[in-house]
């Protein structure tokens, strides 16, 4: 059977059928706890805006900041819970898969979510208490997460990838990939809830899991060629691996040269410290529509999540262009965190519907840092240790994603009484730390020589990767 070197359907699957549920997570625990806490009826209502006039008394309004409080803790737990399982094997697993194969790190994490999947499933339909999800969250986690899956992917990539504008625009693309089927997926998960409520969503969602990683194990074709089976059960080949997967991050770095190596770590510093500002501004966004003055309905939040998503496409437009003219790099990163740092402060003042949908407009080039610091990163660091430096920056942002939502869910739920919107603002504050850092390396200069000695830590000879035939390797094999 011909398979691909194609990992972007992965990823559009994947993107699918996550963000087909995303959006619906936060609303089912919010429901639920609503329904927990207040022992009434969660209200529905065929407008635009749940707060009717008639909502306004003072029992409802403490209603609606208790509830938003436990749903905040609540996503809390379920995150800090899950991170360390899954730092750990993001870490361990996209760097052996510079030995084992990069498959193996897009398959495990599809599973993990094909039970993340299911959980929700059998809790939404059987009515079980709520908090069993935090534990499919762990269990999930054991098998690596959306760390572990894009680390893999952009491995996969810079496999095939023969230059530095080639890798920019290709994980671009992936970025663009996953923008363009979660605004699909998000836009329909409003219409799909009214009309079949949560089992439905959440079942399309398992199905489509199945299929994506019936894609990966007997389509996708794999990059790194493997010892000979023969020499898996040998000994030193078995410790050589483990080896590997324990120290392969650290052998990576001490081949670089001390510059290389205070480069690498600026941006490898952007990147988390502009991650932790966007992600924790923006995993508050469903529950500061759900609250008061806004009080958005299922649709509303469908649409708000779609025009979300697009900031993967219009930040892929963005960096393609601006490649094409030439661009400095830099400059790129530069635009992009303005953009969350605008955005943020106008969604923080965002007291109506429209206000709230031009708040997001600024946020449209958000996404372009990080295919660019991938790329230079990757540019600077051997074909052969790739996966490596995925692992390493898969960690550091599954790692910061985790504990900014931790962070900023915490905060949120501290301000809520006060100002819903002051988590937003700290959001575009911190993005004044990855603007300093950028300025730094610009003083630095990022045209640094990588062209040194590096130790063979796999004795068996037979690990190589597709570097060695990818400049005529086709499509199908």
């Amino acid at each position: 059977m011909k398979r691909l070197y194609l990992v972007e359907p992965v990823v559009a699957l994947y993107a699918f059928s996550s963000f087909l549920i995303y959006p619906l997570v936060q609303q089912y625990i919010y429901r639920r706890l609503w329904l927990q806490l207040t022992n009434t009826t969660y209200p529905i209502s065929s407008n635009s805006s749940r707060c009717a006039p008639s909502n306004s008394s003072s029992n409802q309004t403490d209603f609606h900041k208790e509830v938003q409080k436990q749903a905040s803790l609540f996503s809390m737990y379920s995150e800090l819970l899950s991170t360390i399982p899954s730092l750990i094997v993001t870490l361990l697993l996209v760097a052996y898969s510079d030995r084992g194969g990069r498959k193996i790190t897009i398959i495990m994490p599809l599973i993990g979510s094909l039970i993340y999947a299911s959980s929700f499933l059998a809790v939404s339909f059987f009515e079980l208490n709520i908090y069993l999800l935090i534990g499919s969250s762990f269990l999930s986690s054991l098998f690596g997460g959306l760390g572990t899956f894009l680390g893999g992917c952009f491995a996969y990539i810079a496999d095939l990838c023969k230059n530095e504008r080639q890798t920019t625009l290709r994980m671009a693309g992936v970025d663009m990939m996953i923008g363009l089927l979660s605004g699909v997926a998000a836009i329909s998960t409003g219409y799909f809830l009214r009309a079949a409520g949560f089992n439905w969503p959440f079942l399309t969602s398992l199905l489509c899991q199945c299929l994506t990683l019936l894609y990966a194990i007997f389509i996708l074709e794999e990059t790194v060629k493997a010892p000979n089976e023969g020499d898996i059960f040998d000994k030193s080949t078995r410790r050589n691996a483990l080896k590997y997967m324990v120290c392969g991050v650290y052998q990576t770095f001490s081949g670089l040269s001390s510059k290389c190596k205070i480069l690498v770590a600026l941006m490898m510093f952007i990147f988390t410290s502009f991650s932790f500002a966007y992600v924790g501004g923006i995993s508050l966004v469903t529950l500061y529509e759900l609250n008061k003055p806004l009080c958005w309905n299922e649709v509303l939040i469908g649409y708000g999540s779609a025009l979300s998503t697009t900031v993967f496409l219009t930040s892929f437009a963005g960096v393609a262009a601006l490649t094409y003219c030439r661009v400095p790099q830099l400059l790129i990163i530069l635009l992009g965190i303005l953009s969350v740092a605008s955005g943020m402060i106008l969604i923080s003042f965002a007291k109506t519907t429209v206000l709230m949908f031009i708040g997001r407009i600024p946020l449209l080039l958000s996404i372009m840092p990080f295919p660019v610091l991938r790329s230079m990163m990757s540019k600077n660091i051997s074909k052969s240790e790739q996966g490596a430096l995925f692992a390493c920056l898969s960690f550091l942002e599954s790692l910061t994603n985790n504990v900014s939502s931790g962070v900023f869910n915490s905060i949120y739920a501290a301000t809520v009484a006060w100002y819903p919107g002051f988590v937003f603002i700290l959001s575009a504050g911190l993005c004044f730390i990855p603007l300093s850092a950028l300025g730094v390396v610009a003083l630095i200069g990022t045209d640094v020589s990588t062209e040194i000695g590096r130790p063979e830590t796999f004795t068996s000879g037979e690990a190589t990767n597709a570097e060695e035939d990818q400049e005529d390797r086709p499509l199908l094999s």
